[in-house]
């Protein structure tokens, strides 16, 4: 089990394996939480969705979901998303998320 602080504005080292493209010690949680909250999604553990849940809020992370697609999910992922998580009767375009889907530009 991680100890997941809440120090303000910063992220855990142990997301480091999750939000591996920046340094979590360059990232803050306003300013890249689009990064943030879609590689937590798509790659986190249970206990990383906590720490993104009392960090963000689920109408905050249904948000950022929402406005700043990113093509980084599994079908599988994307519908646990979508449908148990942020419990979405109507889905966004999965072409914007899932990875197996050819480029979207729209």
């Amino acid at each position: 089990m991680y100890n997941l602080s809440m120090a303000k504005n910063k992220v855990p080292k142990e997301l480091q394996g999750v939000l591996w493209s920046i340094g979590v010690d360059k990232l803050d949680t306003k300013k890249n939480a689009p990064y943030i909250v879609n590689q937590v999604l798509a790659y986190g553990t249970m206990e990383h969705l906590k720490w993104l849940i009392k960090t963000y809020s689920i109408e905050k992370i249904k948000e950022v979901f929402k406005k700043s697609p990113s093509k980084v999910y599994t079908q599988a992922g994307f519908d646990w998303v979508t449908s148990i998580l942020l419990q979405e009767s109507q889905k966004p375009d999965e072409r914007k998320y899932v990875e197996t889907f050819p480029r979207y530009i729209g």
